[in-house]
């Protein structure tokens, strides 16, 4: 995960959180949580960077639609990240 931008990391965590959501839903919560709009050209181009490092998989809903959903990678990604965190900010989370 260390390799992924902040945004990159967003993708993922959005993912993780939707049943095999397609662009235009990850967009929405996207924005919803930016308090901003994201643009299609920032988005699917960071999409398709998670897809070729393997952290996602892109699957087809119809000749215009995709969906994603987390690789084993991705998951395994998201964990360790978490851990991380956790041991950074336990105590003060805790307090």
């Amino acid at each position: 995960m260390f390799e992924l931008t902040g945004f990159q990391r967003d993708l993922l965590y959005v993912i993780a959180g939707l049943d095999d959501p397609h662009g235009l839903a990850i967009k929405e919560e996207l924005e919803e949580y930016y308090e901003k709009e994201v643009h299609h050209g920032r988005l699917y181009p960071n999409l398709d960077t998670l897809v070729e490092k393997g952290f996602v998989k892109k699957g087809e809903v119809d000749r215009r639609t995709n969906f994603y959903r987390l690789s084993d990678r991705g998951e395994r990604g998201i964990e360790s990240r978490r851990e991380w965190e956790d041991e950074r900010l336990g105590t003060l989370l805790s307090a």
